[in-house]
């Protein structure tokens, strides 16, 4: 796709300012405060996991956590406790060799409660790494195990490298699925994908999931900004915004774009709002705002930018810029290399969180709070920086708000099977101030 006739939809406020202000006063940086934000610890909820990469609750009053293991297995945290069976097992359909492959997530259905739905998307070893969607039914005879039999594929999302998958899903608040899907692999998007409208990958996806089509198992939300609809030509009378919005081989299911690798992305339960951690390329870490009002369409910029720099950096004074700028990024120089998006904290327990975003770092082991003021303008605090030997891999909510955080220490280059690596954990978040008596807490880094 040429850069003259790139599609820039659904642009903010923020991108409409001169280029040159924009940046400083929109995209906050590590340094910044959040306003009476506390300090925090890590509490240790369960150990002894294979790379758990993913928290995900039912809602359904049993106070009960889901947690992925990349190597195929859904394992339940019960009262506490860790349960010994797994909920589900796919290691042999599961391909995490590399360490972006394998389980990538499980979403519970807004009505799980009454129709025992939810959704497990994974790296399909038969299907070439192939992102499978797949429902399952919670089974009727033990409700911490998952229905191996009612497995039906929702969606397969093909790959023509083994990285920058993405692969989470979550309900909106609309009632939608949400899916986030990498570039494809490689690096710096060779194939050019976060800018073509032609294909799923570099996309923030909605589907529907509660309908579907002869030849879809799913159905497309009339309100998604990219549908088409069959229609006469006019080459005449029509101004060119209005044809600068006709996409007739656009696939239906996009919901934004111009994204590089959206491993983690997080709706905030009261607004509404969208957060996106967009997994940078060699020297920016960027996290992405939708507010709820948004109509879909936002161009986050990749591959011509990555945070709020242009791509390559090398180029830079010849570079298009495009796009939705991010509310905040930090560099890979002296923060990290991987952006970990964790929630928005919700919870009534620990008020002096709310509406703070959490985010980590996995090479680093930073965490930050990251939140808009009154007067609009965005902060990025950083309130942990953990022992190296703890590498978050991913973050969750309970059904009573509290936020939590995956780590593992799998690493590039490591073992191929998954269960030889050192034991990962996952952790809650709370103020430092209220952490409970012998609990055990995340050691952090020496100063």
């Amino acid at each position: 796709m040429q850069k003259n006739i790139l599609p820039i939809l659904s642009l903010s406020a923020a991108c409409a300012l001169p280029l040159s202000t924009r940046a400083a006063d929109v995209v906050a940086q590590p340094g910044g405060k959040v306003a009476d934000a506390p300090p925090i610890a890590l509490v240790k909820v369960a150990d002894g996991l294979v790379d758990p990469v993913d928290v995900s609750a039912p809602n359904d009053g049993s106070g009960r956590l889901f947690v992925c293991e990349r190597h195929g297995l859904v394992r339940v945290i019960k009262d506490g406790k860790l349960l010994d069976k797994p909920a589900l097992d796919l290691k042999d359909k599961t391909i995490s060799s590399f360490l972006e492959e394998g389980l990538f997530g499980i979403e519970f259905h807004p009505k799980f409660k009454e129709n025992g739905k939810l959704y497990v998307s994974y790296a399909d070893l038969w299907f070439n790494g192939a992102t499978l969607l797949t429902e399952y039914q919670i089974s009727k005879k033990n409700p911490d195990r998952i229905d191996p039999e009612s497995a039906r594929v929702i969606m397969q999302i093909d790959f023509p490298y083994c990285n920058h998958h993405g692969g989470k899903m979550k309900f909106g608040p609309d009632g939608y699925l949400y899916v986030g899907v990498g570039d494809g692999g490689w690096e710096g998007d060779v194939i050019s994908a976060g800018q073509d409208l032609h294909t799923w990958l570099g996309k923030m996806l909605r589907i529907d999931v509660n309908t579907s089509t002869p030849d879809r198992a799913y159905g497309i939300p009339k309100d998604n900004p990219f549908i088409t609809p069959k229609q006469q030509m006019t080459l005449f009378g029509i101004s060119e915004k209005q044809f600068s919005q006709i996409h007739p081989l656009a696939k239906p299911e996009i919901w934004a774009y111009g994204i590089r690798n959206p491993w983690t992305f997080s709706f905030d339960r009261k607004t509404g709002d969208l957060f996106i951690a967009d997994i940078g390329q060699n020297h920016w870490e960027e996290i992405d705002f939708q507010s709820a009002g948004s109509k879909g369409g936002e161009n986050y910029g990749w591959k011509f930018m990555c945070g709020s720099h242009t791509f390559p950096l090398e180029d830079d004074a010849t570079n298009p810029r495009v796009g939705v700028l991010p509310v905040a990024e930090y560099s890979h120089v002296d923060q990290g290399n991987c952006v970990i998006g964790l929630g928005i904290y919700r919870g009534k327990e620990y008020p002096a969180m709310d509406g703070i975003y959490y985010s980590a770092d996995w090479g680093s082991g930073k965490v930050w709070a990251v939140k808009r003021d009154a007067a609009g303008k965005w902060a990025m605090e950083e309130m942990l920086d953990l022992d190296t030997n703890l590498r978050p891999t991913s973050g969750g909510e309970d059904e009573a708000g509290n936020i939590y955080l995956t780590h593992a220490t799998a690493n590039y280059g490591g073992p191929v099977d998954p269960a030889v690596n050192e034991k990962g954990a996952v952790w809650k978040i709370v103020p430092a101030d209220k952490v409970p008596a012998g609990a055990v807490t995340a050691p952090l880094q020496k100063k």
